[in-house]
């Protein structure tokens, strides 16, 4: 039988995610957005060649785009303007899971790695709205922080599949936590699993920051991306 794979939802009001990567542009907050729509997507349809992106999905609606932050680092983001976790699109029920297309694009990571990366050593995060420095909706597929996988794993049996406040500070930060099944993962995105279940989310989306890691397997974290 095969075992059930548990993810970790976790969701930070007001600051950003900590530990991914940042864009700067000379105060371009639209240089992503402009990378999609006037680079990779025109040269997709036109030439079919992604560049500079690595990958582009016309009717998926997503890119997968190499960040210039750490060397394993890469970026998912909408082929349309989408400015982040604010936006009501992510609410509606025609939208891409784009934290799962995320999670379906880490193996880019173990190619550009040479090796694979352990499932466990993979992260997914989106800042919120004050903490970004871009407004093109872009999810970060890094590796966590070996600190913070050892504190997650140490608060596994305290996080249950109702979100609750993680427990002690991560990062010197609060957060908030639920455990999701793989194929809940799939079906139901966790922008919606936090409008629909945190009471006033739905309201103040903005405030957000969301991450998702796979629970850890036993494996080592031997993933360094910064």
């Amino acid at each position: 039988m095969k075992k059930t794979g548990y993810f970790l939802l976790a969701v930070i009001v007001i600051v950003a995610a900590a530990g991914v990567g940042y864009w700067k542009f000379s105060g371009n907050p639209d240089a992503l957005r402009e990378i999609v729509l006037e680079q990779c997507l025109p040269d997709q349809l036109q030439h079919q060649n992604p560049a500079p992106c690595a990958e582009v999905k016309p009717r998926a609606g997503y890119v997968v785009f190499k960040d210039r932050h750490g060397p394993l680092q890469y970026l998912l983001m909408p082929t349309y303007r989408i400015n982040g976790t604010e936006s009501p699109l992510l609410l509606e029920p025609a939208t891409p899971n784009f934290f799962w297309l995320a999670w379906q694009a880490r193996g880019y990571m173990s190619k550009k790695y040479g090796h694979d990366i352990p499932d466990s050593a993979v992260s997914l995060a989106i800042n919120s709205r004050l903490g970004r420095s871009q407004d093109h909706l872009h999810i970060h597929i890094s590796c966590i922080r070996p600190d913070v996988r050892e504190q997650l794993d140490n608060d596994l049996t305290r996080i249950s599949t109702r979100w609750l406040p993680l427990p002690g500070d991560l990062m010197g930060h609060e957060y908030l936590a639920r455990r999701v099944t793989e194929s809940e993962l799939a079906q139901r995105s966790p922008f919606m699993m936090l409008a629909e279940e945190v009471p006033e989310a739905r309201d103040h989306m903005g405030r957000y920051g969301l991450a998702v890691v796979r629970q850890s397997d036993g494996g080592g974290t031997c993933c360094h991306d910064g």
